[in-house]
């Protein structure tokens, strides 16, 4: 048995080989949750009422997936000009100290003008963190996987000295956190009694600028050919090392903007806790929707109403809501599966 590649790859396989994924993930899922003695059909059923079954679950949802949007299409670009990025963890925090830094009073700007500076401020310091793995990677070939994984760690030890130390809120009651934002530095909520914030706009536009920038702009031709083969575009003309620093601040900036979004619009301040791994989940929700930005909001939206939905099942049915991770993890390894036999078919000898 051997893999020979497809000619042509038809659309309708694109499609389906991620939605494949999903099946095969939600059926391993349903035999853990057969092995725990409940039936999977109720389970899920519990599930689907958790994540959209009132306006309440809708909201959570669409709050749940905003993170993973930003993150998601930090994956994405950056898988597609073949940067490894796999610190948008420490890059959506890089955010977060940014518009802590910028938006707890440093400077008392009004709304209109201090909500944008805050989110390119923390663009540029997710994109600042991406650049210096970046540039070991074009000028000394250093391996970005190790380099950008690495300095999660040490961005989450500098938040937790942040907020042990010279940012910790004397008015927390001992709890460490930051300061909280002032009101002008806060999202505002787009549903009265719910959490939902502009951020969900924010994140939904950006999807749309991105794949806007990826599939008709220069830029966007670039990337996409230096991901497809780097010799050859260096050959056509295209400045390879350049367009590679452009995706790792493009990238990172997505990244920044998910740590401005949980700051301003839903915590109100920095904690250690702030993302529970939208950075690691990001990665999932970029290959589940095969790179593709518009794409990302749907593997998004159903990743959030996992982790959300498990939570009800969880309540309702006393089955653990580690389900949600599993069905995670096994939904990246099953797309991945698929995408390989989207590209390869397979031949017997």
């Amino acid at each position: 048995m051997r893999l020979e590649q497809r000619e042509n790859i038809s659309p309708y396989l694109r499609i389906a080989a991620p939605l494949l994924a999903v099946l095969v993930a939600l059926g391993f899922c349903s035999v853990l949750i057969l092995w725990s003695g409940h039936s999977p059909l109720t389970a899920f059923l519990f599930l689907l009422k958790g994540s959209l079954g009132s306006k309440f679950a809708i909201t959570e949802t669409l709050t749940r997936a905003t993170p993973l949007i930003f993150t998601g299409l930090a994956a994405a670009v950056a898988f597609r000009a073949q940067l490894w990025n796999i610190g948008a963890e420490g890059q959506l925090y890089a955010g977060a100290c940014m518009a802590t830094l910028l938006g707890t009073g440093m400077l008392p700007l009004p709304g209109w003008f201090m909500i944008p500076f805050l989110f390119l401020a923390g663009a540029i310091a997710g994109g600042l963190l991406l650049l210096g793995p970046t540039l070991l990677k074009t000028w000394f070939s250093v391996d970005e996987v190790v380099t950008t994984l690495l300095l999660n760690f040490i961005t989450l030890l500098f938040v937790n000295w942040l907020v042990f130390g010279p940012w910790k809120d004397p008015m927390a009651m001992g709890w460490p956190q930051a300061a909280p934002v002032i009101d002008s530095a806060v999202l505002p909520i787009l549903l009265p009694k719910t959490r939902l914030h502009v951020g969900f706009i924010i994140a939904l536009a950006s999807a749309m600028i991105t794949w806007v920038t990826l599939r008709f702009s220069r830029l966007g031709f670039e990337i996409r050919a230096v991901g497809h083969n780097k010799h050859a575009s260096r050959f056509a003309g295209i400045p390879v090392r350049k367009t590679i620093l452009f995706t790792a601040f493009f990238s990172g900036g997505l990244a920044g903007f998910a740590g401005v979004s949980e700051v301003c619009g839903l915590k109100g301040y920095l904690t250690l806790d702030l993302s529970p791994g939208f950075g690691y989940s990001g990665i999932v929700v970029a290959m589940l929707a095969a790179l593709h930005p518009l794409g990302v909001v749907l593997a998004a939206l159903f990743i959030a109403a996992i982790s959300i939905g498990a939570d009800s099942m969880s309540r309702s049915l006393n089955i653990s809501n580690y389900i949600a991770d599993v069905a995670t993890a096994v939904s990246l390894l099953s797309v991945l599966a698929a995408m390989l036999l989207a590209r390869f078919r397979l031949r017997w000898r």
